[in-house]
């Protein structure tokens, strides 16, 4: 019952428009994911690029697990109050948010390269290619499924997430669960709640058909991973995978 009138608060068209300087769904829906959308521009820039860098060398494959590790331990809203009082020259939930999805997009990019077969890479060498021309020809067009799939934990991870900062008087979806909260309105509560949950299901679905034709002829399709000579890796979202699959 309390689900179904969930539904029906969602599906008010009052709710959707802001009323007494109170921010309606679309308002809430679009700063969720203008947030989101911040986050993931910084956690690409960041995790990327040094993901690539450990893929392609093998240098630093120990030290990016042990920072990514520590990482996931601290909590998010204890360092979103913390930056929020110090008030960095960065939004400070965007520079939390993006600590949080680098870690799955840092861990699908240097494994895509990883699970390139050497023997592709020996003959790309052997064929008078540059390292810089193996990267962006041979290894990335071969991991981009791992890639997208530690994209896809990424963006989950934040937009999940994002809803914390309505503690602190920033625009979320969030701002639906903490204002049925503080009102004791649980049809209010669970409508937020399913709206943050479709929203991340949603991209994550368009996101899995991305990952799906990425991938090109020849390489697996269904959990978007490249294995190199029968080695057995764990994609981001931590399912093993091993070549045959």
């Amino acid at each position: 019952m309390l689900f179904l009138q969930a539904i029906q608060w969602i599906l008010d068209p009052e709710h959707w428009a802001a009323v007494n300087f109170q921010a309606g769904i679309a308002e809430e829906l679009g700063a969720h994911l203008w947030l989101s959308f911040l986050a993931l521009v910084f956690t690409a820039a960041v995790a990327l690029p040094v993901g690539l860098y450990i893929g392609h060398t093998g240098r630093g494959r120990g030290f990016a697990i042990v920072v990514a590790n520590v990482v996931r331990a601290v909590p998010t809203l204890g360092l979103l109050s913390v930056l929020l009082l110090v008030s960095l020259a960065l939004p400070p939930a965007v520079f939390v948010f993006v600590l949080l999805g680098v870690p799955p997009l840092l861990a699908g990019a240097y494994a895509g390269l990883e699970a390139v077969d050497r023997q592709t890479i020996d003959a790309s060498r052997a064929m008078g290619m540059t390292e810089w021309q193996i990267l962006r020809r041979v290894e990335l067009p071969l991991a981009a499924p791992l890639i997208l799939g530690g994209l896809r934990g990424a963006t989950l991870q934040i937009i999940a997430s994002v809803t914390l900062v309505s503690n602190f008087g920033i625009n979320s979806l969030g701002d639906f669960i903490l204002g049925g909260l503080a009102a004791n309105d649980y049809v209010q509560m669970t409508a937020g709640a399913i709206l943050v949950t479709v929203l991340a299901l949603l991209v994550d679905g368009l996101l899995a058909v991305v990952q799906r034709f990425a991938a090109p002829r020849g390489v697996s399709r269904g959990r978007g991973t490249t294995t190199a000579r029968g080695r057995r890796l764990s994609v981001p979202t931590g399912t093993p995978v091993s070549e045959g699959n």
